[in-house]
């Protein structure tokens, strides 16, 4: 289980309103406190925050139900 965001990693994320929904992105790089996610071709620089399961963010913004996108979701385990 990966920790830490890794440039090359392809994640996903389920939508909190629709179970279908799912948002991919791909790291493209990263620095000690942010990460840049490739978003349908649209490049998404946002911060890292951590915790004990590790490093995650949000891509999309913060608000209620915003999706959540953790260095450990890989879209084999979204999907699966």
């Amino acid at each position: 289980m990966n920790t830490k965001f890794e440039v090359g990693q392809e994640l996903a994320v389920r939508s909190l309103g629709d179970w279908d929904c799912i948002y991919r992105f791909t790291v493209v790089s990263r620095t000690a406190k942010f990460v840049t996610l490739n978003y349908y071709g649209e490049l998404k620089r946002v911060g890292i925050k951590a915790d004990v399961k590790g490093e995650y963010c949000y891509p999309l913004g913060s608000y209620s139900m915003a999706p959540r996108l953790r260095c450990s979701a890989t879209v084999e385990a979204v999907t699966a």
